[in-house]
């Protein structure tokens, strides 16, 4: 990791940080504007634990995409659950509300954000809180 921009990523290299709003998470940037200078594009690489995962947001301004590596979860994408396993794929384009929760030990995935997330809460919706009657 001497050169930079970094053009040959290392995973196990690399820092993980645990995303907001989300719980038992551990994310690995591996491109975008803070590993090499990437202006259109966030890869990173996320571990999710059993029973842990997100909350219903959505994205205002950008699109996401998951490939799933290992595991399986339930995901809710626009109000519809959907049983997800390894070798599958999510797309959330903008404004769609979509949340995660782990079924497997853990859940291991490539997160592809366009334009880049940065972890910038400002591109990030959240759903109502709703009180019962």
């Amino acid at each position: 990791m001497s050169d930079s921009p970094k053009y040959h990523i290392i995973p196990s290299e690399m820092p993980s940080y645990s995303p907001a709003n989300h719980t038992g998470t551990k994310n690995t940037r591996l491109i975008g504007p803070r590993v090499n200078g990437a202006k259109y594009l966030e890869i990173a690489l996320g571990e999710i634990e059993r029973h842990e995962g997100a909350p219903a947001h959505a994205h205002p301004d950008l699109e996401q995409a998951v490939y799933i590596l290992e595991g399986e979860a339930m995901a809710n994408i626009n109000g519809v659950p959907h049983h997800v396993k390894a070798g599958e794929m999510m797309y959330f384009p903008e404004k769609v509300f979509h949340d995660i929760k782990i079924l497997s030990e853990k859940i291991k995935m490539l997160v592809i954000y366009a334009p880049p997330y940065n972890e910038d809460q400002d591109k990030v919706m959240q759903l109502p809180e709703t009180t019962a009657p």
